[in-house]
């Protein structure tokens, strides 16, 4: 136990110095944005590229891990979608922004900082894996999905339209899509470019963590506990589980990826998540969804961690 406090204690004392430092009115909510603004526009795009272009490229997209973790992270949402629909009966938008904080993982603020704790370089890798899983897949689902309930009137090829514009502006896409193209060229990027590159993504790991703990300063759950317990159960227990079961499913699963996988599906969900639900009436939601998941994920990543040591995915 105190091995895996060892890991997990220095990534949540990072969120306890954020949050204190907003408490004491060290920092104001316009730096923390600035904050999370340098690591959104500029350590996770680094991050990206460094993972891309550091290793082969057929090495870092595996074809397993992007099978089982998109279609593990697909069936939560899917369910999470219908549990919204058909039981609770809430409108499409509500549903689809419930079902993305069941199927997104922090992959870039709190699973690449734990990963990197418990696997060391291997971590970016899954980061850039996971990056293309969510920001393809889940959170395109979502935005078109919950555009469609909210504009009932628009067209599908308006709404696709308006959720591309978004996601052609996401500074994580614009990396992971120029670390491909420097991939499959084969250009080696100049000595300063490189050495930047590297300052910048080694920053994104205890920058994105004094981000999240200011944002959870003052956040309320009063009010919201049903659709809150909800999503904060489907993201750090079902999901888990979900993309476990899938690379089970798997011929001959690889262990390495396993556990990459388990240490990112056990991280709360993206950290913009009050963002996106603000349009649609469920900024409130998001965001006091995130505190307590964010705050329970030291239990579940503490538990999966000690898990994983015991079944020998993960060395003593």
């Amino acid at each position: 136990m105190l091995e895996i406090l060892a890991i997990t204690a220095p990534i949540f004392l990072l969120i306890g110095v954020g949050y204190l430092a907003i408490a004491g009115r060290i920092i104001s909510r316009e730096q923390v944005r600035g904050v999370g603004t340098f690591v959104m526009y500029c350590a996770l795009p680094a991050l990206v590229i460094r993972a891309l272009t550091q290793n082969p490229l057929e090495e870092v997209f595996d074809t397993q891990y992007l099978l089982a973790y998109g279609l593990g992270s697909l069936a939560i949402f899917v369910l999470g979608l219908a549990v919204t629909l058909v039981w609770q009966r809430l409108p499409l938008s509500n549903g689809a922004i419930q079902a993305l904080g069941m199927a997104a993982s922090n992959s870039g603020f709190i699973g690449y900082p734990v990963a990197a704790m418990v696997l060391g370089s291997p971590a970016a890798v899954f980061l850039a894996l996971n990056m293309v899983i969510e920001n393809l897949l889940i959170i395109p689902l979502a935005l078109i999905l919950a555009e469609m309930g909210h504009q009932r009137g628009a067209s599908l090829t308006a709404t696709l339209r308006q959720t591309a514009r978004r996601l052609g502006r996401n500074p994580v896409l614009i990396g992971l899509l120029f670390g491909v193209l420097v991939a499959v060229s084969g250009i080696s990027l100049p000595g300063p470019l490189a050495r930047t590159i590297d300052m910048l993504a080694d920053a994104a790991g205890p920058a994105s963590l004094f981000v999240i703990g200011a944002s959870l300063f003052r956040l309320q759950v009063r009010g919201l506990l049903g659709d809150v317990a909800q999503i904060v159960t489907g993201k750090l227990i079902l999901h888990p589980l979900a993309i476990l079961g899938a690379f089970l499913l798997m011929p001959e699963p690889d262990p390495a990826l396993i556990t990459g996988a388990m240490l990112f599906a056990c991280a709360p969900m993206i950290s913009v998540y009050p963002l996106f639900g603000q349009r649609y009436a469920m900024g409130g939601v998001g965001a006091a969804a995130l505190m307590v998941a964010t705050l329970l994920s030291f239990v579940t990543l503490s538990v999966a961690i000690g898990l994983l040591h015991l079944v020998g995915l993960l060395p003593a």
